[in-house]
């Protein structure tokens, strides 16, 4: 049974240690987690309404599938961990939703991943995850035109189309910077 209560980011480091995560995986999880969080927050000081609790747990987590493959395949392994380990569902759906910037169901279909479910962020948490992903690179933050150069690189233009849109919501929603 799925649980309704989120871990607490010790225990969400915890099973990315325990489904065997390398450090540099760990290391790029926690990175994406603070800039998700002072995202979130950013976002919650503008009135939105975020759950900066789960964008913590989920931006920890996104990446657990990384403990088997390094592969697009990694965020479906990934929602196996997580239900395994009896994840709330809003976890589950970000690490599931994280990739690319999402994945269209004529991807998802290529891929051999059930063509049931929905890979594409939705929620805010889900996208705010999927975009600090986005900025973290070797663990530090690059700027998002770096990564949507990198997918045009690897010829994956309705990534690199995904990702820019995202940057422009997010950055729309925080709008005037200090």
């Amino acid at each position: 049974m799925v649980s309704e209560k989120l871990p607490s980011r010790e225990q969400a480091i915890r099973l990315l240690h325990e489904s065997g995560c390398s450090a540099r995986v760990v290391r790029h999880c926690e990175a994406v987690a603070k800039l998700a969080v002072e995202t979130a927050d950013t976002l919650r000081k503008k009135g939105l309404t975020v759950d900066v609790a789960l964008v913590e747990i989920g931006a920890l987590l996104h990446d657990v599938g990384r403990s088997k493959t390094h592969t697009v395949h990694h965020a479906i392994v990934g929602v196996e961990i997580a239900k395994s380990a009896g994840l709330p569902e809003p976890v589950v759906s970000i690490i599931k939703r994280h990739v690319g910037g999402g994945i269209t169901a004529d991807e998802a279909n290529g891929l051999g991943w059930p063509t049931d479910d929905v890979y594409v962020p939705f929620t805010l948490e889900e996208k705010i995850v999927s975009y600090a992903d986005k900025l973290i690179a070797s663990g530090k933050r690059v700027p998002v035109e770096r990564t949507i150069e990198q997918l045009s690189r690897e010829a994956k233009p309705e990534a690199s189309r995904r990702v820019r849109k995202l940057h422009e919501e997010i950055d729309e929603l925080i709008g005037d910077r200090p």
